[in-house]
């Protein structure tokens, strides 16, 4: 609230395996609450992501990602443009 995020809308992502956190947890379970670990804000796209256990996200691309430079120079056979 205090960045100015406070209405942001939140987007979750979850197992398929419940509705809960607990894949274990199976059907409509009820009465849990969920562990979150963190809580991230992705203000270009202007939502708020929760994380919750181990779960891991990728980065972003930027507007021209680095791949359009990686090439094979045919003539040494090498590949350019990784590092």
């Amino acid at each position: 609230m205090a960045n100015g995020f406070g209405n942001l809308p939140i987007c979750m992502a979850k197992t398929h395996l419940s509705l809960s956190h607990d894949p274990k947890l199976k059907n409509r379970p009820t009465g849990f609450k969920i562990p979150i670990r963190d809580i991230r804000a992705s203000v270009g796209a202007g939502f708020l992501y929760p994380l919750c256990g181990a779960m891991q996200t990728m980065p972003g691309l930027p507007t021209r990602p680095c791949f359009y430079d990686v090439d094979i120079d045919f003539n040494t056979g090498n590949v350019v443009g990784l590092f």
